[in-house]
């Protein structure tokens, strides 16, 4: 996509980074800066932040200001990292907040960092997204995979407000989560010349193969080569492995059994399913379109982690996180949970044992959470966080320790994880130690994690070639798990 003549530059007051930048970030930025549109294709804990920092500074003087979307729990985060890298002061950044208006949002700073969250719901941030994007901005979205999905609210709202920005630029460590349908929006938001289609339905027709049973699931994607090609001059790819020298990862797995109401609770699931399953025979069914599939690995893996129907119940995996937790002599651990109650139990039963131990999941109000986080690294102790919450952006370099209390569905989530401790600044081995119940669901979703695979996904599509010998056989696969 050819540059387009530049506009008259306007002097501003500039600014300045005062941290150096590695190798391979300069290559990044060698590489984007002639651009108007790119992507940090950067694994995580490389150093996309500062990069893109980097690529801000050198347009200075062709832009008055950038407009950052990211999570709304890294809002702080995106704050912090503009603080560290360079010499803006307060009045330089300003952070949408629950107070954010057409009526407050200042018209003169350099930096905006919003919520892409926000995007999807009420009028006022959205009209005062629109107040501050103009042909004299560059828009970031952080954690690009969030504006994956092209019917999304928020993917045609920051998609549209955008097109106006002089520059454009996303960041991502894992810019495919589900195949190459990710690329689409992603790719659109940059600019619809870089696929050359414009609507979703012209992608799709081209490249998506659906399947014929399971509505809206993609079976093949085509012409997937000429896909990277056309990105590849808009994008720059490294992982760590290729650009810095970190201390290994070290792997540990515990093991517990379920309880007698686990077990009841576990057995009972599988039998509702297999009533479903002969239930639904029409193609149209929950079950043919994988959301029957979804609610019973889900409530599988929730029984098994000691949750049913939303409620604690009797489990030995707290007894085993105790054990675990008691053996550990990092000063800084992170616990990573998958629900918010194992999160409130898992906390207090460490405090009862006399061990430092904060939450942080969606229950923290967001102007609290930076000192939450900043109180862990002075004091040490434990912090146990959600992954839908944490995972994404933060630094917990100060632990080298990591315990996954249970692991997600998808390899994307657990390795953007994993790696907030596994990152430049960590100068320890890290050691994760994952803990598992004995039962199938949780033997399918630990060996899909380690083929890096989607375990939902496999287990949709081992179900649907069950089908296929007889609902007797697909009994007898479902009471196995």
């Amino acid at each position: 996509m050819p540059n387009l003549p530049m506009s008259s530059e306007v002097s501003c007051q500039p600014w300045s980074a005062h941290t150096k930048l590695l190798q391979h970030q300069v290559e990044a930025v060698t590489k984007l800066l002639p651009s108007r549109v790119g992507g940090l294709f950067m694994e995580m804990g490389t150093g996309k932040s500062r990069t893109a920092i980097e690529l801000a500074r050198l347009r200075q003087g062709k832009i008055d200001r950038v407009i950052w979307f990211c999570p709304v729990s890294l809002k702080t985060t995106v704050e912090q990292e503009i603080r560290k890298h360079t010499y803006c002061e307060n009045d330089d950044i300003y952070v949408f907040d629950d107070h954010t208006s057409e009526d407050t949002v200042p018209q003169d700073r350099f930096w905006y960092v919003v919520g892409l969250e926000s995007m999807s719901l009420g009028q006022r941030a959205i009209f005062s997204a629109l107040q501050i994007i103009h042909e004299r901005s560059m828009v970031i979205v952080d954690e690009s995979t969030y504006i994956k999905g092209h019917w999304a609210k928020r993917t045609r709202r920051v998609t549209q407000f955008s097109e106006k920005a002089r520059y454009r630029l996303i960041l991502t460590g894992t810019p495919i989560t589900q195949g190459a349908v990710d690329l689409y929006a992603q790719m659109r938001f940059l600019s619809p010349k870089i696929l050359g289609y414009h609507s979703f339905y012209s992608f799709a027709r081209n490249h998506l193969v659906y399947s014929t049973r399971n509505k809206g699931q993609i079976v093949r994607t085509l012409n997937y080569a000429w896909i990277i090609e056309r990105i590849r001059p808009y994008v720059y790819q490294i992982t760590k492995a290729e650009c810095l020298d970190l201390p290994e990862k070290i792997y540990v797995d515990r093991y517990c059994r379920l309880s007698h109401e686990q077990m009841e609770a576990y057995q009972s699931a599988k039998d509702d399913f297999v009533e479903d399953v002969l239930r639904y025979e029409d193609a149209n069914s929950d079950l043919d379109n994988g959301i029957a599939v979804f609610r019973l690995f889900s409530r599988l893996q929730s029984i098994a982690c000691g949750i049913k129907d939303g409620e604690l119940i009797g489990n030995h995996r707290l007894s085993l996180l105790a054990t675990v937790a008691s053996a550990v002599r990092d000063t800084h651990v992170v616990i990573w949970a998958k629900y918010r109650k194992n999160v409130q139990q898992i906390v207090e039963s460490l405090q009862a044992d006399g061990l430092n131990a904060v939450g942080y999941d969606g229950r923290v109000p967001e102007r609290q959470r930076q000192g939450l986080l900043d109180g862990w690294r002075r004091s040490g102790g434990f912090l146990v966080a959600t992954q839908s919450l944490g995972s994404h952006g933060l630094d917990l370099t100060a632990a080298s320790t990591v315990i996954f209390y249970a692991r997600g569905f998808k390899y994307s989530e657990s390795i953007q994880a994993e790696d907030r401790c596994h990152r430049i600044g960590q100068c320890r081995p890290v050691t994760y130690i994952s803990l598992w119940a004995d039962c199938g669901m949780e033997d399918r979703i630990c060996e899909a994690l380690r083929k890096k695979e989607n375990a939902l996904g496999r287990l949709r599509d081992e179900i649907d070639k069950v089908k296929k010998s007889g609902k007797d056989k697909l009994r007898e696969y479902i009471l196995a798990l």
